[in-house]
Protein backbone atom coordinates (compact mmCIF):
# COMPACT_ATOMS: atom_id res chain seq x y z
CA UNK A 1 0.00 0.00 0.00
CA UNK A 2 1.45 3.12 -1.37
CA UNK A 3 1.08 6.34 1.23
CA UNK A 4 -1.08 9.34 -0.33
CA UNK A 5 -0.50 11.39 -2.55
CA UNK A 6 2.77 9.71 -3.56
CA UNK A 7 3.41 8.84 -7.39
CA UNK A 8 5.19 5.16 -7.78
CA UNK A 9 6.56 4.84 -11.33
CA UNK A 10 5.72 1.30 -12.66
CA UNK A 11 7.92 -1.23 -13.75
CA UNK A 12 7.36 -1.16 -17.26
CA UNK A 13 7.83 2.91 -16.60
CA UNK A 14 10.97 2.67 -15.04
CA UNK A 15 12.67 -0.09 -17.62
CA UNK A 16 12.41 2.50 -20.21
CA UNK A 17 14.00 5.20 -18.87
CA UNK A 18 17.13 6.65 -20.36
CA UNK A 19 19.98 5.79 -18.14
CA UNK A 20 22.50 8.04 -18.45
CA UNK A 21 25.87 7.12 -17.67
CA UNK A 22 27.86 10.22 -14.90
CA UNK A 23 31.16 10.38 -12.92
CA UNK A 24 29.34 11.70 -10.24
CA UNK A 25 25.85 10.40 -10.51
CA UNK A 26 24.98 6.59 -10.09
CA UNK A 27 22.91 5.11 -12.95
CA UNK A 28 20.37 4.40 -11.33
CA UNK A 29 19.38 7.86 -9.43
CA UNK A 30 16.78 8.35 -11.93
CA UNK A 31 14.73 5.59 -10.75
CA UNK A 32 15.24 6.04 -7.07
CA UNK A 33 13.40 9.96 -8.04
CA UNK A 34 10.84 8.33 -9.78
CA UNK A 35 10.25 5.88 -6.62
CA UNK A 36 10.16 8.31 -4.41
CA UNK A 37 12.80 6.25 -1.93
CA UNK A 38 15.51 9.12 -1.33
CA UNK A 39 12.13 11.71 -0.39
CA UNK A 40 11.44 13.29 2.79
CA UNK A 41 10.91 11.16 5.72
CA UNK A 42 7.28 11.48 7.04
CA UNK A 43 6.95 13.04 10.36
CA UNK A 44 4.86 10.04 12.89
CA UNK A 45 4.58 10.14 16.45
CA UNK A 46 6.89 7.61 17.73
CA UNK A 47 3.43 5.29 19.11
CA UNK A 48 2.15 5.45 15.39
CA UNK A 49 4.09 2.65 14.13
CA UNK A 50 3.50 -1.19 13.90
CA UNK A 51 3.99 -3.03 16.89
CA UNK A 52 6.96 -4.74 15.65
CA UNK A 53 8.70 -1.88 14.92
CA UNK A 54 11.23 -0.11 17.54
CA UNK A 55 11.93 -0.90 21.23
CA UNK A 56 9.91 -3.33 22.91
CA UNK A 57 7.56 -1.20 25.80
CA UNK A 58 4.14 -2.13 26.61
CA UNK A 59 1.97 -0.12 24.30
CA UNK A 60 4.60 1.75 22.89
CA UNK A 61 4.75 3.40 26.13
CA UNK A 62 7.82 5.89 26.84
CA UNK A 63 10.36 3.60 28.17
CA UNK A 64 11.43 6.01 31.67
CA UNK A 65 13.56 3.90 34.43
CA UNK A 66 14.45 7.69 35.94
CA UNK A 67 12.38 7.19 38.89
CA UNK A 68 13.18 11.31 39.07
CA UNK A 69 11.87 11.51 35.43
CA UNK A 70 8.84 9.66 36.03
CA UNK A 71 8.14 11.79 39.07
CA UNK A 72 8.44 14.69 37.19
CA UNK A 73 6.30 13.42 34.37
CA UNK A 74 3.46 12.73 37.35
CA UNK A 75 2.96 9.22 35.98
CA UNK A 76 -0.19 7.77 36.96
CA UNK A 77 0.66 4.19 35.64
CA UNK A 78 4.06 2.93 35.55
CA UNK A 79 4.69 -0.80 34.06
CA UNK A 80 7.43 -2.99 35.91
CA UNK A 81 9.03 -5.95 34.66
CA UNK A 82 10.05 -8.95 37.25
CA UNK A 83 11.45 -11.64 34.86
CA UNK A 84 12.24 -14.33 37.56
CA UNK A 85 11.51 -17.72 38.04
CA UNK A 86 13.84 -19.32 39.87
CA UNK A 87 11.07 -20.04 42.65
CA UNK A 88 8.91 -22.24 40.55
CA UNK A 89 7.82 -26.16 40.99
CA UNK A 90 7.41 -27.54 37.99
CA UNK A 91 7.50 -26.02 34.07
CA UNK A 92 10.06 -23.09 33.93
CA UNK A 93 9.64 -20.00 31.97
CA UNK A 94 7.90 -17.70 33.43
CA UNK A 95 11.07 -15.43 33.06
CA UNK A 96 10.54 -14.61 29.47
CA UNK A 97 6.92 -13.42 30.86
CA UNK A 98 7.23 -9.70 30.86
CA UNK A 99 9.11 -9.29 26.81
CA UNK A 100 6.27 -11.42 25.80
CA UNK A 101 3.61 -9.87 27.62
CA UNK A 102 4.73 -6.52 26.31
CA UNK A 103 4.90 -7.74 22.72
CA UNK A 104 1.30 -9.54 22.99
CA UNK A 105 -0.42 -6.55 21.23
CA UNK A 106 -0.99 -5.68 17.49
CA UNK A 107 -3.13 -2.31 18.10
CA UNK A 108 -0.53 1.02 18.24
CA UNK A 109 -1.38 4.70 18.62
CA UNK A 110 -4.19 6.00 20.05
CA UNK A 111 -6.24 3.29 21.55
CA UNK A 112 -9.87 3.12 22.16
CA UNK A 113 -11.64 0.77 24.64
CA UNK A 114 -14.53 -0.31 23.35
CA UNK A 115 -15.32 -1.84 26.38
CA UNK A 116 -14.71 1.03 28.99
CA UNK A 117 -15.46 3.75 26.14
CA UNK A 118 -12.20 5.59 26.86
CA UNK A 119 -8.62 6.18 25.62
CA UNK A 120 -6.66 5.34 28.10
CA UNK A 121 -3.46 6.54 27.07
CA UNK A 122 -4.37 9.94 26.02
CA UNK A 123 -6.67 10.12 30.01
CA UNK A 124 -3.67 8.83 31.69
CA UNK A 125 0.04 9.49 31.74
CA UNK A 126 2.12 6.11 31.39
CA UNK A 127 5.31 5.05 31.19
CA UNK A 128 7.02 1.37 31.01
CA UNK A 129 10.02 1.68 34.01
CA UNK A 130 11.73 -1.12 32.47
CA UNK A 131 12.03 -3.83 34.58
CA UNK A 132 13.93 -4.94 37.62
CA UNK A 133 17.75 -6.29 37.35
CA UNK A 134 17.35 -9.78 38.42
CA UNK A 135 20.46 -12.32 38.05
CA UNK A 136 19.52 -16.11 37.19
CA UNK A 137 20.52 -18.15 40.15
CA UNK A 138 20.47 -15.72 43.16
CA UNK A 139 16.42 -16.17 44.29
CA UNK A 140 16.78 -14.13 47.48
CA UNK A 141 18.66 -11.26 45.11
CA UNK A 142 16.41 -11.24 42.58
CA UNK A 143 13.62 -10.67 45.63
CA UNK A 144 15.39 -7.70 46.70
CA UNK A 145 15.75 -6.74 43.05
CA UNK A 146 12.29 -6.50 42.79
CA UNK A 147 11.05 -5.24 46.07
CA UNK A 148 13.43 -2.24 45.36
CA UNK A 149 12.44 -1.76 42.16
CA UNK A 150 8.32 -1.57 42.61
CA UNK A 151 9.26 0.43 46.36
CA UNK A 152 10.72 3.25 44.01
CA UNK A 153 8.73 3.28 41.15
CA UNK A 154 5.27 3.71 43.42
CA UNK A 155 7.23 6.04 45.64
CA UNK A 156 7.05 8.60 42.66
CA UNK A 157 3.02 8.34 43.02
CA UNK A 158 2.44 6.13 39.96
CA UNK A 159 0.28 3.18 39.68
CA UNK A 160 2.79 0.07 39.14
CA UNK A 161 1.66 -2.95 37.13
CA UNK A 162 4.06 -5.60 37.50
CA UNK A 163 4.47 -7.98 34.57
CA UNK A 164 5.86 -11.02 35.97
CA UNK A 165 7.44 -13.78 36.81
CA UNK A 166 6.73 -16.54 38.77
CA UNK A 167 3.96 -15.90 41.83
CA UNK A 168 6.92 -15.59 44.33
CA UNK A 169 7.63 -11.82 43.24
CA UNK A 170 3.72 -11.09 45.00
CA UNK A 171 5.56 -11.25 48.39
CA UNK A 172 8.41 -8.58 47.36
CA UNK A 173 5.58 -6.32 45.31
CA UNK A 174 3.23 -5.94 47.70
CA UNK A 175 5.59 -6.00 50.55
CA UNK A 176 6.92 -2.93 48.81
CA UNK A 177 3.34 -1.53 48.47
CA UNK A 178 2.21 -2.14 52.33
CA UNK A 179 5.35 -0.58 53.44
CA UNK A 180 4.84 2.73 51.46
CA UNK A 181 1.15 3.09 52.64
CA UNK A 182 1.71 2.28 55.86
CA UNK A 183 -0.09 2.63 58.36
CA UNK A 184 -3.41 2.11 55.71
CA UNK A 185 -3.32 -1.17 55.16
CA UNK A 186 -3.42 -3.10 51.35
CA UNK A 187 -5.86 -6.39 50.74
CA UNK A 188 -5.10 -8.51 47.98
CA UNK A 189 -7.50 -9.38 46.05
CA UNK A 190 -6.25 -12.81 44.03
CA UNK A 191 -7.27 -14.28 40.90
CA UNK A 192 -5.58 -18.21 40.54
CA UNK A 193 -6.32 -21.56 40.49
CA UNK A 194 -4.38 -22.40 43.23
CA UNK A 195 -4.02 -20.69 46.84
CA UNK A 196 -0.19 -20.11 47.05
CA UNK A 197 -0.75 -20.10 50.92
CA UNK A 198 1.36 -23.88 51.51
CA UNK A 199 3.82 -23.61 54.36
CA UNK A 200 7.00 -24.17 51.44
CA UNK A 201 7.76 -25.41 48.48
CA UNK A 202 10.35 -28.54 48.93
CA UNK A 203 11.78 -26.67 52.16
CA UNK A 204 11.63 -23.06 50.25
CA UNK A 205 9.94 -20.46 51.81
CA UNK A 206 10.27 -18.14 48.93
CA UNK A 207 8.55 -20.82 46.88
CA UNK A 208 5.98 -19.89 44.30
CA UNK A 209 3.84 -21.88 46.17
CA UNK A 210 4.13 -19.52 49.36
CA UNK A 211 3.34 -16.04 48.77
CA UNK A 212 0.85 -15.39 50.47
CA UNK A 213 1.38 -17.21 53.79
CA UNK A 214 4.95 -15.31 53.94
CA UNK A 215 2.55 -11.50 53.48
CA UNK A 216 0.48 -13.16 56.13
CA UNK A 217 2.49 -13.90 58.19
CA UNK A 218 4.92 -11.04 58.12
CA UNK A 219 2.08 -8.90 58.82
CA UNK A 220 2.45 -6.97 55.32
CA UNK A 221 -1.35 -8.10 54.47
CA UNK A 222 -4.24 -9.58 57.17
CA UNK A 223 -5.43 -12.71 56.28
CA UNK A 224 -9.01 -11.09 56.76
CA UNK A 225 -8.15 -8.60 53.64
CA UNK A 226 -6.98 -11.58 51.28
CA UNK A 227 -10.23 -12.37 48.44
CA UNK A 228 -9.27 -15.34 46.46
CA UNK A 229 -11.24 -16.09 42.87
CA UNK A 230 -11.10 -19.60 41.07
CA UNK A 231 -9.40 -21.48 43.23
CA UNK A 232 -9.91 -25.24 41.91
CA UNK A 233 -7.94 -29.01 41.01
CA UNK A 234 -5.79 -31.05 43.91
CA UNK A 235 -4.36 -28.72 46.56
CA UNK A 236 -4.25 -27.39 48.81
CA UNK A 237 -4.61 -29.82 51.47
CA UNK A 238 -6.91 -29.58 54.37
CA UNK A 239 -4.28 -28.46 56.85
CA UNK A 240 -3.47 -25.80 54.08
CA UNK A 241 -7.11 -24.83 54.06
CA UNK A 242 -7.66 -25.07 57.95
CA UNK A 243 -4.34 -22.40 58.13
CA UNK A 244 -6.18 -20.22 55.87
CA UNK A 245 -9.55 -19.99 57.36
CA UNK A 246 -8.04 -19.46 60.89
CA UNK A 247 -6.23 -16.09 59.03
CA UNK A 248 -9.85 -15.01 58.10
CA UNK A 249 -8.70 -15.62 54.31
CA UNK A 250 -12.01 -15.63 52.41
CA UNK A 251 -11.60 -17.82 49.22
CA UNK A 252 -14.12 -18.34 45.77
CA UNK A 253 -13.92 -21.98 44.49
CA UNK A 254 -14.65 -22.52 40.89
CA UNK A 255 -17.56 -24.52 42.04
CA UNK A 256 -18.78 -21.53 42.95
CA UNK A 257 -18.66 -20.02 40.04
CA UNK A 258 -20.30 -22.96 38.05
CA UNK A 259 -22.80 -22.76 40.53
CA UNK A 260 -23.49 -18.83 41.10
CA UNK A 261 -21.63 -18.03 37.82
CA UNK A 262 -18.63 -15.58 37.57
CA UNK A 263 -20.58 -12.12 37.98
CA UNK A 264 -22.42 -12.81 41.19
CA UNK A 265 -18.73 -14.09 42.51
CA UNK A 266 -16.96 -10.99 41.09
CA UNK A 267 -19.81 -9.14 42.92
CA UNK A 268 -19.65 -10.48 46.18
CA UNK A 269 -15.58 -10.45 46.18
CA UNK A 270 -15.57 -6.73 45.47
CA UNK A 271 -18.03 -6.42 48.44
CA UNK A 272 -15.37 -7.99 50.30
CA UNK A 273 -12.43 -6.72 48.84
CA UNK A 274 -13.86 -3.11 50.00
CA UNK A 275 -14.12 -4.17 54.23
CA UNK A 276 -11.44 -3.13 55.73
CA UNK A 277 -8.23 -2.22 53.44
CA UNK A 278 -7.46 0.75 52.27
CA UNK A 279 -6.66 -0.04 48.89
CA UNK A 280 -6.19 -3.26 46.57
CA UNK A 281 -3.31 -4.98 45.05
CA UNK A 282 -4.81 -7.30 41.94
CA UNK A 283 -2.79 -10.42 41.60
CA UNK A 284 -3.25 -12.50 38.47
CA UNK A 285 -2.07 -15.79 38.20
CA UNK A 286 -2.94 -16.95 34.28
CA UNK A 287 -3.53 -19.98 35.48
CA UNK A 288 -7.11 -19.29 36.80
CA UNK A 289 -8.14 -18.78 33.14
CA UNK A 290 -8.37 -22.46 31.60
CA UNK A 291 -5.16 -23.51 29.93
CA UNK A 292 -7.38 -24.54 27.20
CA UNK A 293 -7.14 -20.73 26.65
CA UNK A 294 -3.94 -20.11 28.13
CA UNK A 295 -1.91 -22.82 27.95
CA UNK A 296 1.42 -21.25 28.09
CA UNK A 297 1.95 -21.16 32.37
CA UNK A 298 4.04 -22.89 34.23
CA UNK A 299 0.58 -25.18 36.53
CA UNK A 300 -1.95 -25.70 34.40
CA UNK A 301 -5.49 -26.98 35.82
CA UNK A 302 -8.17 -27.30 33.80
CA UNK A 303 -11.59 -25.90 34.95
CA UNK A 304 -10.68 -22.60 34.94
CA UNK A 305 -12.64 -19.32 33.94
CA UNK A 306 -13.03 -17.74 30.56
CA UNK A 307 -10.55 -14.84 29.94
CA UNK A 308 -14.09 -13.10 28.81
CA UNK A 309 -15.29 -13.34 32.39
CA UNK A 310 -11.96 -12.71 33.87
CA UNK A 311 -11.65 -9.19 31.98
CA UNK A 312 -15.21 -8.33 32.57
CA UNK A 313 -13.99 -8.91 35.93
CA UNK A 314 -11.34 -7.04 36.14
CA UNK A 315 -12.86 -4.07 34.85
CA UNK A 316 -15.61 -4.26 37.07
CA UNK A 317 -12.79 -4.19 40.18
CA UNK A 318 -10.72 -1.42 38.98
CA UNK A 319 -14.11 0.50 38.34
CA UNK A 320 -14.90 0.05 41.72
CA UNK A 321 -12.27 -0.34 44.16
CA UNK A 322 -9.07 1.72 45.22
CA UNK A 323 -6.59 -0.16 43.27
CA UNK A 324 -2.47 0.07 44.86
CA UNK A 325 -1.07 -1.52 42.20
CA UNK A 326 -1.48 -5.66 40.36
CA UNK A 327 0.67 -7.98 39.38
CA UNK A 328 0.19 -10.45 36.30
CA UNK A 329 1.66 -13.53 36.75
CA UNK A 330 2.67 -17.32 35.52
CA UNK A 331 2.85 -16.54 31.92
CA UNK A 332 5.31 -18.97 30.30
CA UNK A 333 5.89 -18.61 26.73
CA UNK A 334 7.61 -21.67 25.97
CA UNK A 335 4.74 -23.49 26.75
CA UNK A 336 2.26 -20.89 24.74
CA UNK A 337 0.19 -21.41 21.29
CA UNK A 338 0.28 -18.45 18.84
CA UNK A 339 1.02 -15.88 21.96
CA UNK A 340 -2.87 -16.95 23.25
CA UNK A 341 -1.72 -16.68 26.92
CA UNK A 342 0.54 -13.56 26.33
CA UNK A 343 -2.43 -12.01 24.98
CA UNK A 344 -4.94 -12.36 27.82
CA UNK A 345 -2.05 -11.32 30.04
CA UNK A 346 -1.62 -7.88 28.13
CA UNK A 347 -5.29 -7.47 27.63
CA UNK A 348 -5.96 -7.82 31.61
CA UNK A 349 -3.54 -5.04 32.14
CA UNK A 350 -5.01 -3.21 29.34
CA UNK A 351 -8.46 -3.87 31.07
CA UNK A 352 -7.45 -2.49 34.66
CA UNK A 353 -5.88 0.74 32.83
CA UNK A 354 -8.95 1.41 30.78
CA UNK A 355 -11.14 1.29 33.94
CA UNK A 356 -8.71 3.57 35.83
CA UNK A 357 -8.90 5.81 32.94
CA UNK A 358 -12.33 6.54 32.57
CA UNK A 359 -12.47 7.58 36.49
CA UNK A 360 -9.53 9.71 35.92
CA UNK A 361 -11.75 11.34 33.35
CA UNK A 362 -14.66 11.40 35.43
CA UNK A 363 -12.51 13.71 37.89
CA UNK A 364 -10.91 11.06 40.29
CA UNK A 365 -7.24 11.10 41.49
CA UNK A 366 -5.68 7.81 40.62
CA UNK A 367 -1.80 8.22 41.23
CA UNK A 368 -0.97 7.67 44.72
CA UNK A 369 -0.76 10.65 47.46
CA UNK A 370 0.55 10.70 50.90
CA UNK A 371 -2.02 12.99 52.36
CA UNK A 372 -4.86 10.80 50.77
Amino acid sequence: MRPAGRWLAPAAHLSKMVIRMSPSTPPFAASLAALGWNGTPEQRDALDRPSYVGPVSFSQLPWVEDVAEIRRRKADIAIVGAPFDDAVTHRPGTRFGPRAIREAQYQTGTLHSLQVGVEPFTALTAVDAGDAQVYPGRLEHGHGAIYRKVRDVAETGAIPIVLGGDHSITWPNATAIAEMRWPQRIGILHFDAHADASIDGYGSLHSHGSPMRRLIESGAVLGKNFVQVGLRGYFPDTETLGWMREHGMRSHFMTEIEERGSEAVIATAIAEALDGPDAIWISLDIDVVDPGLAPGTGTPEPGGMLSRELLRGLRQIAAQVPIAGMDIVEVSPPYDWAESTAMIANRAALEVISALAKRKESGETIRWEPSR
